[in-house]
């Protein structure tokens, strides 16, 4: 138990970690595709803070995994953003090399957040527990891959949107 209480201290943290580093991204970040996408996951970080707050709290206090720690965190809206910006003139401005930077940070820090997560689950004998760390491990997840898709368009907007949009170039 020691072991996954480190570990989620250390979630805790990272998700602090990564919310105060989305929401200076997306200060810096001119193109507003790529801030809304920093503004987006950085609420969802903070709703990944509390949530595993409370469960460290109760868990530490208990020394057990707590029944009464709610197990459901909204689903991540982060694929919509782009989506979302969808004929705004704005939007189709490609991204500069310190926003493209900013975004593979980002993509880097899911991807640890996704392995943690996936590693406190698999280390969990509790089904409640394994669920839960399973559903955190699954939105970081999300996450990873709308940054991906952000990092993409960022680097070319006008094929991502043709890519999106699934237009057909063949004239039929």
């Amino acid at each position: 138990m020691e072991k996954r209480m480190n570990a989620l201290k250390f979630a805790l943290e990272n998700e602090m970690r990564e919310r105060e580093f989305y929401l200076d991204s997306a200060k810096k970040t001119k193109n507003m595709a790529g801030k809304n996408m920093f503004l987006q996951i950085a609420d969802e970080e903070k709703e990944h803070y509390e949530i595993l707050k409370k469960l460290h709290d109760k868990w530490e206090k208990q020394k057990a995994w707590p029944a009464t720690v709610p197990l459901k965190v909204r689903k991540s809206a982060a694929h919509l953003v782009l989506k979302s910006m969808a004929g705004k003139k704005s939007a189709r401005i490609a991204g500069n090399d310190s926003e493209l930077k900013a975004v593979r940070t980002a993509i880097d820090f899911e991807a640890r957040a996704a392995a943690l997560y996936t590693k406190l689950e698999k280390a969990s004998s509790d089904p409640k527990e394994k669920l839960f760390f399973s559903m955190l491990a699954g939105i970081e997840r999300d996450h990873l891959l709308s940054l991906r898709d952000t990092e993409e368009f960022l680097t070319d907007p006008v094929f991502w949107y043709q890519n999106a949009e699934k237009t057909s170039l063949d004239g039929a």
